[in-house]
């Protein structure tokens, strides 16, 4: 049970860390957990909690980063921003269902606290799009592994 336990507290960490500024990949951990027969809808919902958490706090990162200290150590690319802005202005909040795609996912919930994007829709498409990739994932891996 303990050790039960301290895989999905793994899995919940790495995914948060995932989805945050830090360059980490969340995949590599679900995908082995599925591959190791734990139970697969709870490694897929911890780490989609876990992944949008992590967002949620990149977007209040945006959201309260010009106004605090965060501001000083936490600046994204301006090349990033510019690109999230653009995906903002083309597409609106919908786009952040694709804020799990690396290297413009972070952007995308930063900026969408910078402009103050409304936190029901964040949540929505953000978790989606989370759920979405993870739930891929572990289809992909489960028939691989059945063959």
């Amino acid at each position: 049970m303990f050790e039960e336990l301290s895989v999905y507290l793994f899995v919940f960490s790495v995914s948060f860390l995932a989805a945050t500024i830090i360059p980490l990949g969340s995949e590599s951990a679900v995908g082995y957990y599925i591959f190791k027969d734990y139970n697969i809808l709870v490694i897929v919902l911890v780490a989609s909690v876990g992944n949008y958490l992590g967002s949620l706090t990149n977007y209040y990162v945006g959201y309260w980063g010009e106004k605090t200290i965060l501001s000083r150590y936490i600046k994204p690319e301006k090349k990033k921003m510019k690109e999230a802005k653009a995906y903002f202005d083309k597409y609106g909040v919908p786009i952040l269902f694709f804020s799990w795609v690396p290297i413009v996912g972070d952007a995308l919930t930063i900026f969408a606290g910078v402009v103050r994007s409304d936190l029901k829709k964040f949540t929505f498409f953000v978790f989606a799009g989370k759920l979405a990739r993870y739930i891929v994932l572990a289809v992909l891996i489960k028939s691989a592994t059945i063959g």
